[in-house]
């Protein structure tokens, strides 16, 4: 099966070496910058860390600038296109971490119950600078982007399901912890070159840490056919303006985003 079939019925394919030493040296670069120029929504501390910490950004103003180098010259944008099937791509935005000592795994989630976009032609690249083994993957539930937006989690580590946005009427969370033997969940081990590609509406966790250092980016690309969709309450794309110019229903387009 090829990669883009894999990627509709699934909504997570992993692209083997698909980035060269001199591509993913790009993306490091982007990344350090990232790194050194916090944003404004960029946080650290120990909010998934039982160590020393951890550092996320995401959005960063002015990111795109420095991205584009990678996102132009590498085939991030051919890739993209490819597994989507969109005559036209945009960058979303980008999203860092770096995680340091031990971190537990993320709570099982979709990107989309906090992102005002919905659509066939989205997809988020995740990119590890080092090897990960299966045991510490990221983990997806294959075909779940075909399924509903749930509430978002709060990543409460008491309560996983605990709802982002309560007294909606979004579907809370399933307990996929509970019973994963009742999920198609799939994850791969991954090196420095390899991508993970999912759909921000896949269903997906994991990725836990012991005492080792993580570095990751995920780039969000949209095309064609993505809309504005608003949630019940506060949510991404954070950029200034955008939610106050776009409705339902709209072109997910905004001059901010950069086109490739």
């Amino acid at each position: 099966m090829r990669d883009s079939e894999r990627y509709i019925q699934d909504g997570a394919v992993k692209l083997t070496g698909a980035l060269d030493t001199n591509s993913l040296a790009l993306i490091r670069t982007a990344y350090e910058w990232s790194l050194n120029n916090l944003g404004p929504h960029g946080k650290g501390g120990d909010w998934l860390s039982a160590g020393s910490g951890t550092f996320e950004d995401k959005a960063n103003p002015g990111a795109p600038a420095i991205y584009e180098d990678a996102l132009r010259q590498g085939p991030l944008a051919d890739l993209a296109r490819s597994l989507l099937g969109s005559e036209d791509l945009w960058f979303m935005y980008e999203q860092v971490f770096r995680k340091s000592g031990g971190c537990r795994r993320t709570p099982w989630h979709q990107d989309s119950s906090y992102l005002a976009v919905d659509g066939d032609h989205l997809v988020v690249f995740w990119i590890s600078f080092a090897s990960i083994p299966k045991r510490a993957a990221l983990e997806f539930v294959a075909g779940s982007h075909l399924g509903p937006v749930h509430n978002g989690s709060t990543f409460n580590i008491d309560d996983p399901t605990e709802p982002f946005y309560p007294g909606d009427d979004l579907p809370r969370l399933p307990d996929i912890d509970a019973k994963p033997q009742d999920w198609n969940i799939v994850s791969w081990a991954t090196e420095p070159g390899d991508i993970i590609a999912f759909h921000p509406n896949t269903l997906h966790g994991g990725g836990a840490t012991t005492d080792a250092v993580r570095e990751t980016v995920s780039l969000r690309f949209f095309g064609d056919d993505a809309v504005y969709a608003p949630r019940p309450g506060p949510c991404g794309p954070r950029i200034a303006g955008l939610h106050e110019t776009l409705e339902l229903g709209d072109a997910f387009r905004y001059p901010t985003f950069l086109k490739l």
